[in-house]
Order: C-alpha cells, then structure tokens, then sequence
C-alpha cells in the first residue's frame, strides 16, 4: 500500500518538474534569440572574432586583410557643406602599413590625374560610383587608384572635411607646423558662392575672404584648419595641388595625433566625438578592424612614415616628374595629368612605390 501512494505522489510531483525544466528551457531560448543570437550576428558582421580581440587587447597578431604582410588603405578627403564640388575628392592617399615591422608608406595622389576608364580626372571616380549605387564610391576609388599604384587596396575611408571642423573643435584643437608663409585672397566665402556683388564689385570680391598663414607651428580650431586644407588660390609654391595635399596631411596626421594621445581622456563628451566622426567618414572596414587599426596607431611613430612624392617636376629646376601635362586640346580643355610614360603606362609609378616599401632609403628618381 505504501509503494503505491508512494507511486502516485511521484506521479504528480513529475509533473510539475517536467513543465518547470520545459518552461527554463524555452526562456533559455527566448533568452539566445533576444540577447545571444542578435550579439553574435553583431559580432560576426563587425569581425569582431577571438582574433580580432586579441589583437586589440595585446597587438600580437594582425587579422587585417594584407598582401605580402603589408595592408593598404585609400584615404580621400572631399569638399563637403556648401563646397564646390562636394563629392569630388580633393585629397587622395595611398596609405600602405606593415603591422610587423611598425612602418608605413604615405603617397599623396594627384587628383588631376587622367583616367582612360572614366574618361575624366580620377577625383571624380567616388562621386560616379556613389550615383551608381550607395558604397560604389569606395569601390570604384579603389579600382582607380590600385591601377596607378600597382598594389591592391585592402580598405577605403572617404572624409568630409566639413564634418571634420567639428570633431577638431571636440578635441580642443590642433598643432600643425606649417612649412611656408603664404596668403589667399580668393577664399571662398560659404553661401555666398554666387552672390550678386552689385556694379560697384565687377571682381566679385564680396564672395571672398583674405586667409593668411605663417611660417611655424600654429594651433588651429576646426574652422582654421577647414581654411588650411581647402585654400586653392594661395600665392606661389602653396597655390599648387601638391601643397594642398601635403596641407591636408598635415591636419590628419596632427588629428591623430591629437585623438591618440593621453588628453584625449580628458575629453567629456566622448559620445560626441564619436557621432561626429561617424557623421564625417565612411568605410569599407568593419568595426573590428578598425578597431584592430586603432590600436596599431596607438603605438605606432610619425617617424616611421615614409612619404615619396609624385609630382609634376619642375621646369625651372630642371627636375622631372612621374606627371606631365599634356596639351589642353587633347582632353576637351581640361587641364589634366598623365603618366610621363604615356597616357594609362603607370608601371614607372609602380617600380617606384614599390621601391619606397621595400627600402626604406630607396634612391629611384623619375
């Protein structure tokens, strides 16, 4: 009699425990869909894996895309705001960095430069790709400049430097040292492009302002420096394209160091510079990546950057370039920029840049 109540109890308390172990396991599950399965697709969509994260904690390894141990990356700085020509970019680098061996190749691109593909200058090449479908900017860019340069380019950023005047002015400003003095009567006042300047102004002077730059180190809010890189009509050697892309340099090079440095963690409204640089790049590199980007660059020297030039030359020096400018008639009258070997014949570029990532004291000349 008592092993039968003893059964029947049984009987009725498993009852109870298979609804409770079934009712922990759908909340369990509940609980993976909701919180577990949305972090893991995060994870998986941003790289952010075992070896990214360990590459981030202790930079001992490199899960960036690479080719012979070296990652390349275009960077390309564009107008923004109110600018003329927003979407062409007037900046573009080739950036090619060997976590390894802690060094970098920094080559600034002319961005007059003629494509055959797109029949036009290569600055146009991220506007056309954009209007074709949204991120074909990076990808048309890159396919662009990998043929000038040679290499293949693993990641691309696009920076509005209109967006950057903020997140300069976040960081409390920047130290640049300018190389040479110089003035610029026809800096373009925003909104007033196409100002009507009245009878009195046939010069259209109204629509400009006088920058003016000395020699030394200056420290620049983010409306000095947006004056820094843009000015275009400098007098002398500054008024060059050259000498705007090495401006240009100068200022994202000094925000990195800036963003980089121990001051940055006295910075209170960290939520802010991080809206405002997402609001001022875009790029083809997942988080983790940039991630992993980030704190190479947090160890990484200035002094181990190597920065060949390509250019033009120089007539009155007698000094050939990579360049030349071909006659005006040839292009329908733009004033463009072909390889000195012939229009589409980069491969002089290409021993040479080449040259610069292998030897650190390389001596090729044009």
């Amino acid at each position: 009699m008592f092993s039968k109540l003893k059964r029947k109890i049984f009987k009725y308390i498993f009852i109870p425990k298979t609804l409770l172990v079934g009712a922990f396991i759908i909340l369990l599950l509940y609980f993976a869909q909701k919180t577990l399965l949305p972090f893991y697709k995060f994870a998986k969509q941003n790289s952010l894996n075992y070896e990214t994260l360990s590459a981030i904690i202790f930079n001992n390894t490199n899960p960036l895309k690479k080719s012979s141990d070296r990652t390349n990356i275009l960077i390309m700085g564009r107008g923004g705001g109110n600018h003329e020509g927003p979407f062409l970019t007037d900046s573009i680098i080739f950036l090619s960095l060997s976590l390894k061996s802690k060094d970098a190749v920094l080559v600034s691109i002319p961005r007059d430069v003629y494509s055959p593909l797109l029949k036009d200058r290569i600055n146009s090449a991220y506007e056309r790709g954009e209007i074709k479908k949204k991120g074909g900017g990076l990808i048309l860019s890159k396919s662009i400049i990998e043929e000038i340069v040679g290499l293949p380019i693993h990641y691309a950023w696009i920076i509005d430097f209109s967006g950057f005047k903020k997140i300069i002015d976040l960081v409390g400003g920047i130290d640049v040292d300018i190389d040479r003095s110089f003035d610029d009567y026809e800096y373009p006042i925003e909104g007033k492009e196409n100002a009507d300047c009245g009878k009195d102004d046939p010069d259209f002077k109204c629509r400009y302002e006088h920058i003016s730059f000395k020699k030394g180190m200056e420290h620049m809010d983010g409306e000095r420096a947006l004056k820094f890189v843009r000015s275009r009509h400098a007098e002398g050697q500054e008024g060059t394209d050259f000498a705007r892309s090495q401006r240009q340099q100068k200022v994202m090079l000094a925000l990195k160091e800036k963003l980089l440095s121990k001051d940055i963690q006295k910075i209170s409204n960290l939520k802010s510079l991080y809206q405002g640089f997402n609001e001022a790049t875009d790029t083809d590199m997942k988080l983790g990546d940039t991630l992993v980007l980030a704190r190479f660059l947090l160890d990484f020297s200035t002094d181990n950057i190597r920065k060949p030039v390509l250019d033009w030359g120089d007539e009155e020096q007698k000094r050939k370039g990579f360049f030349v400018n071909p006659p005006l008639q040839n292009y329908d009258g733009q004033w463009v920029l072909i390889p000195s070997e012939g229009e589409g014949n980069y491969s002089k570029i290409h021993k040479y840049i080449a040259c610069w990532i292998e030897n650190p004291k390389c001596e090729m000349t044009p």
